[in-house]
């Protein structure tokens, strides 16, 4: 008996003095602050954490060097190592992979991208933990770069499998010959889509629905996932793997290929346990931000509540202008534009013009066959005006969507930009030119910068400290001057556009190949302008003049230097504001007037 009242003592003596140690100040919670002014004035790089930079070899364990489908050892403190490489580059704002715990493995590959949750509240141990994800940030913010985080509401993780046949275990079973009857093949863990619910069934017939069972495997971390409803069946829709992305309910209602499991977010429960859970990150680490998985596969009503909820809890805390943008993986502007409307997401990734601008324009510079004219970016902008919403959502970042897509080239989605342009680095360069000169904020995918060309996941994803963080290459000083100069000139950040000229031609024609917009007045003040000529040709020269018609600026009687020529070549327009100017094949000038040039 004795020993028996003195053991819960012994075991507080013991635990007492860990107890009693002082955290380290940068692994302390952070009091929330503001720490952006205009969102606009920001440039954001997306970065796999696992592919970054390896800061701690403590939590390289299950890597799989050279193997991209698994973990390859990149962490939170090797971000923090290497801000001084990301500051070089000019870039503000750091997108970071999910920092949640997920699913250790399925089939042979890893979830190193931070997409198979499996528990919202703990951070996952191949990055570091709570402290050492504080300490990055507190760094980041202290040498003036924003962290945004990316976050999924839609799916879990392969948690549970459908018991089909009612044994209680996973089975993947094959039926059919191949002669009388098809071959089937059916996954427990991933069936197809049935708009009853995945059924059960026995040699007599159907079963009703297949129960779901979570996984109890700690050694891959496949444990009934966190927090709350989130480990019960009722959390989930059930329905199975979708099969048709074009049919509403199964892009809404099914789960992911490879069996990510689609929560029932219409329940306020979930709704609730999303909102907390997510919330909570921002207030431990003072984050700036949320980039969200997969909007498209989530209903309206859910983020017309979890966007106005994270906002108004993080304001009265003292954090403002916190940023929410989306990935709805779609080509249709109207369907990108919804949601950014209805108090719903300041913004959404500009996947309109990745099909329509960068694919369809740059990565076919030097085929007139395949090739689209420049009229088809000025289309893409007005329509953009009509889709997106016009007001800014309230207690939000405090701009319109409309003046603020979230522009890219490229992610970890689809391929890489030099993949799909087959190596055309003067096309990648021309391209940057105009992501970081036109309206909106610039995301740029880690490794662009080094010239990485990888094809589609996980070729897309290469390790970043292979490269030495080399800073001497052309492409990586190209986006260096460019930061510079969006830092130098109001104008390419905040000022209004209007192009000024746009050609369906691109082959051997005058102006084949030329966009020129103003970026002026606006929120970036009276006066301040900056025009943009680009030769998106990659087969000649093109001037801004076709059939005896010229260019006209909103700048008559003016000498404008090009900035993004180390050279600053002048040029001075007409009394009417007439300019032409020839500009070589797959390059871009920025001019601006005489009197507004400053020193980088």
């Amino acid at each position: 008996m004795k020993l028996r009242k003195l053991f819960p003592l012994l075991v507080m003596m013991t635990l007492a003095p860990s107890a009693c140690v002082d955290l380290p100040e940068d692994g302390k919670p952070q009091p929330m602050k503001t720490w952006v002014d205009d969102w606009r004035d920001e440039v954001i790089y997306q970065v796999l954490v696992d592919r970054f930079a390896d800061g701690d070899v403590n939590n390289d364990y299950l890597v799989r060097p050279g193997a991209l489908a698994r973990y390859q050892g990149g962490d939170w403190k090797g971000l923090q190592d290497h801000l001084d490489y990301i500051k070089e580059l000019g870039v503000t704002t750091l997108w970071i992979s999910p920092v949640i715990k997920n699913v250790e493995t399925d089939a042979d590959v890893d979830a190193y991208h931070g997409y198979w949750a499996q528990d919202l509240t703990q951070t996952n141990p191949h990055f570091g933990d709570m402290a050492q994800l504080r300490s990055f940030v507190r760094a980041a913010h202290q040498v003036g770069l924003k962290v945004v985080l990316d976050i999924v509401t839609n799916h879990m993780g392969q948690v549970f499998f459908y018991d089909m046949n009612l044994n209680g275990k996973a089975d993947i079973y094959i039926g059919g010959t191949g002669g009388t009857s098809p071959v089937t093949r059916v996954s427990e863990f991933d069936p197809d889509w049935d708009p009853t619910g995945v059924q059960a069934s026995t040699s007599l017939g159907l079963a009703g629905r297949a129960p779901v069972v979570f996984i109890q495997d700690p050694s891959i971390n496949r444990v009934p996932p966190q927090p709350g409803i989130l480990g019960t069946a009722r959390a989930y829709h059930g329905f199975g793997r979708i099969l048709n992305y074009d049919v509403p309910a199964q892009t809404m209602l099914g789960d992911f290929p490879g069996g990510l499991k689609d929560v029932a977010t219409e329940l306020p429960e979930v709704r609730a346990t999303m909102v907390d859970a997510y919330t909570r990150w921002a207030e431990q680490v003072d984050l700036d931000g949320f980039r969200i998985d997969t909007v498209k596969h989530v209903e309206h009503e859910f983020w017309q509540t979890f966007a106005p909820a994270v906002r108004q809890r993080l304001a009265a805390q003292g954090k403002n202008k916190f940023l929410m943008f989306g990935e709805a993986f779609d080509g249709n502007d109207e369907l990108l534009g919804s949601f950014t409307k209805n108090n719903e997401l300041d913004s959404v990734f500009y996947f309109s013009q990745h099909y329509q601008v960068f694919r369809d324009v740059f990565h076919n510079a030097k085929d007139a066959k395949k090739q689209r004219g420049t009229d088809q970016i000025e289309r893409l902008w007005t329509t953009r005006y009509k889709n997106w919403g016009a007001e800014p959502m309230p207690d939000g970042v405090g701009i319109a969507p409309r003046k603020m897509p979230i522009n890219f080239m490229d992610n970890h989605d689809v391929a890489r930009f030099l993949f799909d342009a087959k190596g055309d680095v003067d096309a990648l360069r021309n391209a940057l030119t105009l992501l970081s000169t036109e309206e909106g904020i610039p995301c740029i995918y880690y490794g662009t910068e080094q010239d990485f060309a990888g094809g589609n996941d996980p070729a897309n994803r290469e390790v970043l400290w292979n490269t030495g963080f080399a800073t001497s290459g052309d492409t990586f000083r190209h986006v260096s001057k460019l930061m510079r100069l969006r830092k130098a000139y109001p104008a390419l950040r905040r000022g209004d556009t209007k192009v000024i000229w746009s050609s369906p031609d691109v082959a051997t024609e005058e102006d084949a190949g030329i966009l020129a917009y103003e970026r002026a007045g606006g929120d970036a003040g009276a006066g301040a302008y900056a025009l943009v000529v680009l030769n998106t040709n990659g087969l000649k020269e093109s001037v801004t003049a076709k059939d005896g018609a010229t260019m006209k600026t909103a700048m008559p009687g003016t000498v404008m230097v090009d900035v993004l020529d180390p050279k600053r070549p002048t040029f001075t327009t007409g009394a009417d504001g007439s300019l032409r100017v020839s500009v070589p094949a797959q390059r871009g000038m920025i001019l601006v007037p005489q009197a507004q040039v400053v020193s980088e």
